[in-house]
């Protein structure tokens, strides 16, 4: 595993959260409808009043439904590669020793320093000792 795959997973995980709220506001755009009455009367005798109903869709965003369509199919594309990414890293996660597994989740998704990683992992383990073993085990795979 990359190491750069593995710092993109948080910024992953972030970028699919975002893109859903994207995703939900750009649906919303699209389900808006907008509804109106129009009185008026007849130009010519007997001059009967009408009233006619006036109902539509708003696109603020684009102009052109299909224009906002494409940006929702871009979103969902955005979020596709994103998920990717999150599914290889915790793929890979699962099939590599507990250890380093949780040296991984300390380091990456918590953002600890060696220093408090070694504290938690305890059994007399030093910052630079956990460090080395981390590197040594991200080169051999």
């Amino acid at each position: 595993m990359d190491k750069e795959i593995l710092e993109q997973y948080i910024d992953a995980c972030e970028l699919i959260k975002e893109t859903e709220r994207d995703i939900q506001r750009v649906k919303k755009q699209r389900k808006t409808i907008v509804q109106d009455r129009v009185r008026g009367s007849m130009s010519e005798f007997p001059y009967a009043a009408q009233s006619f109903s006036i109902h539509g869709m708003v696109y603020t965003a684009v102009r052109e439904p299909g224009e906002l369509a494409a940006y929702e199919r871009l979103l969902e594309e955005r979020k596709a590669r994103a998920e990717e990414i999150k599914v290889q890293v915790e793929a890979w996660l699962n099939m590599i020793p507990l250890r380093m597994q949780r040296i991984t989740r300390f380091k990456y998704f918590e953002g600890l320093s060696w220093g408090e990683i070694a504290i938690r992992l305890g059994r007399n383990s030093t910052a630079d000792g956990i460090k080395m073993e981390y590197r040594r085990f991200l080169e051999n795979n």
